[in-house]
């Protein structure tokens, strides 16, 4: 069965780090786009990053910019997403999704419509 399962939420403190993993089961990530999205208590879900399979070209919106990265491991088929400098705004849940090719954005920033295999989120929670 094609899906994707995160997993690297927890409980931080403000200013701190994680690193989410993104696991692809039966497909491969490197012919893919797999980006990043999340979504707060009773707010729109925010698309946040994306890497393209093509040439890995990479996006990021405003609101994570300069603190996360997003990477591949080819040989194990997954993606990560580290973040750092960890702000109680990016409470949220975390999901990854994929689609072929390259990275469907707006601005930089991923559309949720665009990729049609999602995972079933990661709960991240910033908070002293």
């Amino acid at each position: 069965q094609v899906q994707l399962v995160e997993s690297g939420g927890g409980l931080v403190q403000p200013g701190g780090s994680l690193r989410l993993s993104c696991a692809a089961s039966e497909f491969t990530v490197d012919e893919y786009a797999v980006a990043w999205f999340r979504q707060a208590p009773g707010k729109e879900r925010e698309g946040i990053s994306c890497r393209s399979s093509t040439d890995g070209s990479t996006y990021y919106a405003s609101s994570v910019k300069g603190r996360f990265t997003i990477s591949r491991d080819n040989a194990k088929s997954t993606v990560y997403m580290e973040m750092n400098s960890l702000k109680p705004e990016d409470t949220a849940v975390y999901y990854c999704a994929a689609r072929l090719g390259r990275c469907a954005n707006i601005g930089g920033v991923p559309i949720g419509v665009a990729y049609n295999i999602w995972g079933q989120g990661t709960q991240v929670t910033v908070s002293s």
